[in-house]
């Protein structure tokens, strides 16, 4: 096969994150953000944001020729989300227009709380399926997709035009990836039926990564609602989620087409579910692929002792993942490489700053300690040698 002037494509979703430091003093945040109030913060940090920088750039930090293809608008803040992209040695494929305006975040982070974000979608709700130069995708092993919930024109009328992207990647030779957000379930991007739109699209996605709560809430929506009712006052409703969740998702998943799925579960860390057929794969096929198919394994998350924020943290370890894949490197490595970026990423105020070369990740991953959950013996093993959860559906098992 052809070398490829691109390792992978990271595409979709680009705003401007602005991210004030707030030191609330013990307080609540009811307490601090009240009405005709001033408040004041420390040093904004101004930085990219979404998957295509935020994974997208880890992935180039971790060692990956990438391009990053996105929608701006012909405005200031189009032209420091290009710059900055620039700044990290990233090519970049950025379609302009002149009749929205660049998307943009504030993130109001507040130690001890969730974040809040007021979010723009600006140029993210007009891009869509002629907006991808896919001359450009040909030119990649790996074309990543990411947040189509928050992007207008990807999931209206059915999300005929996110299927037609990955119908297209996959023609043009590439592996596919996709990756989601959770939407609000009010929004016109909520009220979507995304069970429908990933029915239609998967077949086409050869990795699926999402993270538990986006996917129970597209494909079992009374179960998200449960979820939600039972943790409505836990501080992190994932300390303490059922994990038997996890092979209702992951299976549904290989179900609708996907050939690898991957759920984040926060600070649960990584679930993996793989098909039993790793055939069509694309340009970045597994290298071992008797290695991958037909697992199901969790990779628990490593513990951070002082969590500066957790902005992009998802989208940091599908860097790690990703990464580790189009490296050639086995299962195990992938999932626990994710593990680590991820909690990199929670050192810094911004979804980059922590983020470390792949050689800087791997030397530091054997003194990390692991966040260690208990798990229901009928149908999980933990390995003492590795570290790993087995699930009943591991071939390893059988």
């Amino acid at each position: 096969m052809a070398e490829k002037k691109f390792d992978a494509i990271a595409a979709g979703h680009v705003c401007l994150d602005l991210t004030p430091k707030l030191d609330i003093h013990g307080k609540t945040v009811q307490e601090v953000l009240q009405p005709g109030k001033l408040v004041q913060t420390g040093t904004c940090c101004i930085s990219l944001g979404g998957p295509v920088s935020n994974t997208g750039i880890a992935m180039s930090i971790l060692g990956q020729k990438m391009a990053l293809m996105c929608k701006v608008g012909r405005d200031m803040f189009g032209r420091i989300i290009s710059e900055k992209i620039t700044e990290y040695g990233t090519d970049k494929i950025i379609a302009v227009d002149d009749e929205v305006e660049s998307s943009y975040t504030v993130a109001v982070v507040v130690p001890g709380n969730d974040r809040i974000f007021l979010h723009d979608p600006g140029a993210n709700g007009s891009f869509g399926a002629d907006d991808v130069d896919y001359a450009q995708v040909e030119n990649c092993r790996l074309f990543h997709f990411g947040y189509p919930p928050q992007m207008r024109k990807i999931y209206m009328n059915g999300g005929k035009e996110l299927t037609e992207i990955f119908k297209r990647a996959k023609a043009a030779g590439a592996t596919t990836s996709l990756d989601m957000a959770q939407p609000d379930p009010n929004s016109e991007g909520g009220k979507q039926d995304w069970d429908a739109i990933l029915k239609n699209t998967l077949p086409y996605v050869d990795i699926f990564i999402p993270s538990v709560e986006e996917t129970m809430f597209m494909f079992y929506p009374e179960k998200f609602d449960e979820f939600r009712r039972i943790h409505a006052d836990d501080n992190d409703p994932l300390e303490t989620m059922d994990e038997s969740i996890l092979p209702l998702l992951g299976e549904k998943a290989l179900s609708y087409g996907a050939k690898i799925v991957v759920i984040k579960c926060g600070v649960r860390g990584y679930y993996i579910r793989t098909a039993q057929d790793l055939s069509g794969f694309g340009a970045a096929a597994p290298a071992d692929v008797e290695e991958w198919s037909g697992r199901e394994i969790i990779c628990e998350s490593f513990h951070v002792d002082n969590i500066q924020s957790a902005t992009g943290s998802g989208d940091s370890s599908i860097a790690g993942f990703l990464s580790c894949f189009l490296n050639g490197d086995g299962i195990y490595d992938c999932i626990e490489t994710a593990c680590a970026v991820g909690a990199e990423n929670l050192t810094a105020l911004d979804a980059l700053s922590g983020i470390k070369t792949m050689a800087e990740t791997r030397a530091m991953m054997p003194g990390m300690r692991r966040n260690v959950y208990q798990y229901d013996p009928a149908y999980w093993t933990r390995d003492e040698a590795t570290g790993l959860v087995f699930g009943k559906a591991d071939k390893t098992r059988r």
